[in-house]
């Protein structure tokens, strides 16, 4: 059984629908523990209610030393980090550890709308003043770029002309809560193989 931490900053509905696919038996996973770098985030009140280990940081503190806090929890203990609406960047020593091992769902199909200051609302706003017609949400691997490594699922929401940022946020985060299982399902099952940029199927999942 795939043994994940989930990484969070905020309400945590990508987390609650890691849970939820967890009871409904898609996926075979355990989350061993959360961690969270606002004390006030409501994904730790998900966790605690399923009795999940929570643990909390204050990037304020630690800085750039957060990533190694991550590692000190999580080293040996998980074989897979998800980040779920987390905002801070990881780095160092974390990245080499668990390379290929850590994964993060962005709120656009990348390479849209992506990087340094794009995370939350914003990249709705973006996508609406630009008038894509189109966006969506794309889940990869972290490297040591910011949304910069392999895409493993992208799910595609149509942009109408009366949507407003928060109309399309729900409708992407509806996907996110899709895409971001499917993900977990794929390397659970080791369904998949990194090639240089590209992601690739290997196997069928069930």
């Amino acid at each position: 059984m795939l043994k994940i931490a989930v990484l969070v900053s905020g309400g945590g509905s990508n987390l609650q629908a890691i849970i939820d696919n967890i009871e409904s038996g898609y996926l075979s996973c355990s989350i061993e523990a959360v961690i969270s770098d606002k004390k006030d985030a409501y994904g730790v009140e998900r966790a605690k209610s399923k009795n999940i280990k929570t643990y909390t940081l204050d990037r304020k503190q630690l800085g750039n030393g957060i990533s190694d806090e991550i590692l000190r929890i999580v080293d040996g203990k998980v074989d897979l980090i998800v980040l779920a609406g987390f905002l801070s960047i990881l780095q160092g020593e974390l990245l080499g550890v668990f390379k290929n091992r850590i994964i993060n769902i962005h709120p656009s199909l990348i390479p849209s709308f992506c990087g340094g200051g794009m995370y939350g609302l914003k990249v709705h706003e973006k996508a609406i003043e630009v008038g894509v017609k189109v966006s969506g949400c794309t889940v990869h691997f972290v490297d040591e770029g910011t949304d910069s490594g392999p895409i493993i699922i992208q799910k595609v929401v149509d942009v109408y002309a009366a949507d407003d940022a928060k109309d399309l946020q729900l409708r992407v985060l509806a996907q996110e809560h899709k895409a971001l299982p499917e993900a977990i399902k794929l390397i659970s099952e080791k369904a998949i193989k990194i090639e240089g940029r590209k992601v690739l199927a290997i196997g069928k999942v069930e």
